[in-house]
């Protein structure tokens, strides 16, 4: 038995050497042959691993952005359309909230002079707000409670701001008007730092007012948007459980006034969009590795044809069928397996080159690697069966009178 187990090693590791010689013996036909193996598995590779590296880049955004918070949009009922700033305040108080930062957008023209710019962006803030990110302010002050409360005409401005206004001049104790009232500036900001999940929607403010100023300035009272920092320890469901037995109970109940979103309910929406353009891209690659199977498949019905009197001679020393089959699909295996590797190769560093010019994180995938080899691996099989079967069903005797 162990001899005969042997025996069988023995021919199958001769059926490699004679596939690797036959491969080599037609370098330039093989290559033409592997390449479209190649192809379908570097697309398949490239294409998986830069969406994985930009899934995690935007996701790294999106929790940097928002961690620990929440944010809640309100669209209110008939008899109350928002929340004022006792609401608001009352809402602070619960446990599992450490402090609101409402958002108030506003988009006014704002002059100096005989210099102005029209629909500038302009975002309401609180005192919290600034309390959280102490690194927006870079010169000056940050707005504080009395500012809030006294609705005051002061201002914190970005760089693009102090650029087309102030060139040259120090903004801080200057003034700016905004929709014609006169603003005095009392700081400066970084407008990379203000990034958040609201700014996603209505884009990056370029002048910071108090949010009472800017429900002025809207003729408004009451915020319909705002965003809750998660006081330590708590957590998403819980603050969000919170959050609606107060909201519930100042909108008297009443359905689909407010909704609450959450960082995982947005992680898992943008996880399930780039889980379907994954799939939808992979689909399309793997079109090439059916390509590179057919061209497997083309070859080696011509190389059964060209070899025809080396099979004919082993069949007629003894060789089995199932021997002669074995010998050529271990041959269109390893075109295809080589095909593979070297995509796999080639991929990653495509999917490198990409995601450096895109500028997001490179991850190997170790998903895509096993697909990619899983898949060139099997095409090798199954478009090796059919050229492989084909010669081990030759006549013997037909296949010497070609000598």
């Amino acid at each position: 038995m162990l001899k005969k187990i042997k025996g069988t090693l023995i021919m199958i590791g001769e059926c490699f050497r004679m596939s690797l010689s036959n491969i080599l013996g037609n370098k330039a036909r093989s290559f033409l042959t592997v390449l479209g193996i190649l192809i379908g598995v570097m697309a398949v590779i490239a294409l998986i691993t830069t969406v994985n590296g930009v899934t995690g880049t935007l996701s790294d955004s999106f929790m940097s952005m928002g961690a620990g918070t929440l944010t809640v949009t309100i669209s209110g009922s008939d008899l109350k359309t928002g929340l004022s700033s006792d609401d608001l305040n009352e809402l602070a108080t619960l446990d599992e909230v450490d402090g609101i930062t409402p958002t108030v957008s506003v988009s006014a023209r704002v002059s100096r002079g005989g210099t102005y710019e029209s629909s500038v962006t302009i975002s309401g803030k609180n005192a919290y707000y600034f309390q959280s990110y102490p690194e927006v302010v870079l010169r000056g002050r940050a707005l504080n409670v009395i500012d809030e409360d006294n609705m005051s005409y002061v201002c914190l401005i970005d760089d693009e701001m102090i650029e087309e206004f102030f060139y040259g001049v120090d903004p801080v104790g200057e003034k700016i008007y905004i929709s014609g009232i006169p603003f005095l500036v009392v700081g400066t900001f970084n407008a990379d730092d203000t990034e958040s999940i609201a700014s996603i929607f209505s884009g990056s403010p370029n002048i910071l007012i108090p949010y009472t100023t800017a429900l002025k300035l809207n003729n408004d009272n009451e915020v319909t948007s705002f965003t809750v920092y998660m006081a330590d320890g708590a957590t998403s469901d819980s603050t969000s459980d919170a959050l609606e037995t107060k909201l519930d109970e100042m909108f008297s109940y009443e359905d689909d006034t407010y909704t609450i979103t959450t960082m995982d309910a947005i992680e898992d929406t943008m996880e399930t969009m780039m889980g379907m353009m994954t799939t939808l891209l992979a689909g399309i690659a793997s079109i090439a590795l059916l390509v590179g199977g057919i061209g497997i498949m083309n070859m080696m019905l011509t190389t059964v044809t060209e070899r025809t009197m080396e099979i004919g001679l082993k069949k007629a020393l003894g060789a089995v069928p199932w021997q002669i089959q074995l010998q050529f699909l271990i041959e269109s295996f390893l075109l295809s397996v080589i095909g593979g590797i070297a995509g796999i190769i080639l991929g990653n560093l495509l999917s490198l080159i990409l995601c450096n010019v895109l500028g997001t994180s490179f991850r190997i995938s170790s998903g895509a690697i096993i697909l990619g080899f899983s898949f060139s691996a099997i095409i090798g099989i199954v478009f090796g069966w059919a050229p492989a079967r084909k010669a081990s069903k030759l006549n013997p005797i037909d296949a010497l009178r070609s000598m």
